[in-house]
């Protein structure tokens, strides 16, 4: 079995089948077990002391760590190249425990208006609520994005690629102008994984994902990871463990059983969604294709830049505005009409019922979503089959 040194230094693809299982492994068993146990007994109260102190490892209860959930912290933390990692229920629970660890009153947030539906939610109505200002900028305009850090910022919150219309965030740079201020930056990588994407190695503090989507990849599983610098990673711990929004070891099970073939599902994704998304852009029923990998998107650069594959994710809007989509999605065979992505079979959706359903047609105009999006997350089917899905749904129009 390899040793945790040698997983330190071998490739993504290999740290995902093997990192952080070696201590966990019972009895010759080749999988992490699932346990459990609520709580976790000690005949020495004296060892049981410094366990509940963080001295030495172990557990005490549930609601705090579990061997199970470990072993995908520790995976996630080695692929992540962090030096901490701790887990929650959800990807929103994730999001929101790292916010709201981080932020007091008085403090000043600034961040960019395509993020995730429920991200937004979080910046227009909950923080200020706790009197935390918000600065939203245009996703695009880096230089945008820096004056508002100067003008005084504790945390840059950042999401890339975004959340349907697939822009593209500089990491490094606006990681390098929030450091200048002393500035906390925290990544949402959920689209890119980390096998396209190291927001750390860029310059990022903190990397956090929806592990529901890409990670576990099955659609079978809740949960969230946080990975970075491990005082922060402590901070947001101590904020889980008190505020409860635990991931259960059976769904740490099932994400860990996902993660083992990322690599495989995600590469193959990448491959799926370029083809898709040329394939689309020749297409005279659509208007707009929104994917980092085409030579033609603005942040094209970029991404080229400081992404290893640009994801299993594309967006694009059909002419006819929603009363198109409502005719073609019903048309495609392989594809799940549902609110997720980042599955091994395609899902399909407009974002008023999907990523940003939380917000009013007006407000998801307002971030630049057309109402004949459609958000389209690729599976690993067979990619000539897709197009040929999509050919005779577009026909259908």
């Amino acid at each position: 079995m390899l040793g945790r040194g040698d997983v330190r230094d071998a490739h993504m693809d290999t740290k995902a089948v093997w990192a952080g299982e070696d201590r966990y492994l019972v009895d010759r068993a080749t999988q992490v077990p699932v346990v459990h146990s609520v709580a976790f007994g000690y005949e020495d109260v004296d060892e049981w002391y410094e366990v509940a102190l963080g001295k030495r490892q172990g557990h005490i209860y549930g609601r705090n760590t579990n061997p199970t959930v470990a072993v995908l912290e520790e995976k996630m933390r080695l692929m992540e190249g962090a030096e901490a990692a701790t887990s929650f229920a959800t990807g929103m629970a994730a999001i929101s425990g790292t916010l709201l660890a981080l932020l007091a009153p008085g403090d000043r947030v600034v961040s960019i208006k395509d993020t995730y539906g429920g991200t937004s939610k979080l910046f227009l109505e909950f923080l200020p609520k706790f009197k935390v200002e918000v600065a939203l900028c245009d996703t695009g305009d880096h230089a945008a994005i820096e004056a508002e850090i100067n003008r005084g910022c504790k945390l840059l919150y950042l999401e890339t690629p975004t959340n349907p219309t697939l822009k593209v965030l500089d990491i490094a740079r606006l990681s390098a102008a929030a450091h200048r201020q002393g500035a906390i930056v925290v990544v949402d990588n959920t689209f890119a994984t980390p096998v396209n994407q190291h927001p750390l190695a860029l310059g990022a503090d903190l990397a956090v994902h929806s592990a529901t989507k890409f990670l576990g990849g099955h659609a079978d599983a809740l949960g969230g990871i946080l990975c970075g610098r491990a005082d922060l990673v402590r901070e947001v711990y101590h904020f889980r463990e008190i505020n409860g929004a635990t991931l259960h070891p059976e769904a740490a099970y099932l994400i860990l059983r996902g993660l083992k073939t990322l690599g495989l599902r995600v590469r193959q994704q990448n491959r799926s969604a370029l083809e898709i998304a040329r394939y689309l852009q020749a297409q005279d029923q659509v208007e707009a294709v929104f994917y980092p990998g085409l030579e033609s998107h603005p942040h094209h650069e970029v991404a080229a830049r400081q992404m290893e594959g640009f994801g299993g994710v594309l967006s694009f809007a059909l002419k006819g505005g929603f009363g198109a989509v409502r005719r073609f999605l019903p048309q495609l065979t392989y594809a799940h009409l549902a609110a997720n992505l980042g599955a091994v079979e395609t899902v399909a959706g407009p974002p008023r019922t999907t990523s940003h359903v939380e917000l009013s047609e007006a407000e998801r105009a307002a971030l630049g979503i057309p109402e004949g999006l459609i958000r389209y997350s690729v599976g690993i089917e067979e990619t000539a089959d897709l197009i040929a899905d999509l050919s005779a749904a577009l026909k259908g129009l």
